[in-house]
């Protein structure tokens, strides 16, 4: 097994790497591959230094498995030139997520989509890969017709100059890169990526547009706010939605607790419910803050919370290629 990994000095390559050692993930050569940058350097994996090479030599090299998380014009640029070598690109950036041709893969809820002909397929965005996996089986037992999501996300989820800017304002540096508008220590910022002519943030779009392909279904209707926080932990939504039918929220907990990935995190009594510092370096989605909205029928709230750089990306990237690994190779 020759496994790429095409962006492996960012926060989330560099996350890859640990996850596939955690996963007993097989593989007998790393291609790690950066910019021109970075060629030359060496990096660590299973006690291992391997030599940091550019894309082009990287292809040359036939890997059998990329993963991806290096921007979308470079997967725009390369994917489809490791996919024609014969190796299957996993991409994380938002390149080819919307494309009608690729899928979009959560494995905990649609794996079954993936086929061997599969040569490029996407992963979701952080924000939407932690909330489809806990929205997706109560959909199937209850059919989902509107949510509504807000968003309180990491700056990691920007990366490293995002963490950069942060530690620097809390050392009270006067002149530093700024990766936001505005401060970000002791601050909140409704500003998630870039605005667009409608008026909502493409991390906005990303949720509504993500959601309904991933579960196969364009009738949901769907809205977000998506703000970033001065955390590194992990991304928290507050999630509102409507169904089509009624439930038992004792009965939605139990659905919850039995679903593969997540764990149910809720006892306030006890003043236990999901925070960053609760997902922290965890695989798995927590859901916690359970109730029935009083106010409109059929509809609950629930808060959940996600380590994005490991569900959020790396994780939910490596599950992806251990599923072609088992399936299809």
């Amino acid at each position: 097994m020759k496994l790429a990994i095409v962006g492996v000095t960012g926060l989330v390559g560099r996350k890859m790497m640990e996850i596939l050692d955690e996963f007993n993930f097989p593989v007998d050569e790393l291609i790690p591959v950066a910019s021109s940058r970075s060629a030359g350097q060496s990096i660590k994996f299973r006690k291992r230094k391997y030599t940091i090479v550019e894309p082009a030599q990287a292809v040359s090299l036939k890997p059998d498995i990329a993963i991806f998380s290096a921007g979308g014009s470079v997967s725009k640029e390369w994917a489809p030139k490791f996919a024609e070598v014969g190796c299957r690109v996993i991409d994380n950036s938002s390149a080819w997520r919307m494309d009608p041709t690729k899928k979009l893969v959560v494995p905990e809820v649609n794996a079954h989509v993936l086929e061997a002909t599969d040569m490029i397929i996407a992963n979701p965005n952080c924000s939407t890969i932690q909330m489809v996996v806990a929205l997706a089986p109560l959909h199937k037992k209850y059919t989902m017709k509107r949510i509504v999501i807000s968003t309180y996300q990491s700056i990691t989820g920007t990366g490293k100059d995002a963490v950069d800017q942060m530690e620097a304002e809390r050392k009270g540096k006067k002149e530093i890169p700024m990766v936001y508008p505005h401060p970000i220590d002791r601050n909140c910022l409704p500003h998630c990526d870039v605005f667009m002519d409608n008026g909502y943030t493409k991390e906005e779009m990303k949720l509504v547009n993500e959601t309904r392909k991933i579960l196969s279904d364009d009738t949901i209707g769907i809205t977000a706010t998506a703000v970033r926080i001065p955390v590194t932990g992990g991304h928290g939504e507050s999630i509102n939605v409507t169904f089509e039918k009624n439930f038992d929220v004792q009965e939605i907990r139990q659905i919850l607790d039995q679903s593969e990935g997540i764990i149910v995190y809720d006892d306030p009594s006890s003043n236990i419910y999901p925070m960053p510092l609760v997902s922290a370096e965890r695989n798995e989605v927590f859901v916690g803050r359970i109730r029935r909205d009083e106010s409109w029928p059929n509809t609950l709230n629930m808060w959940v919370v996600a380590d994005n750089l490991r569900k959020g990306a790396a994780t939910n990237a490596v599950q992806i290629a251990e599923y072609v690994r088992k399936n299809f190779m």
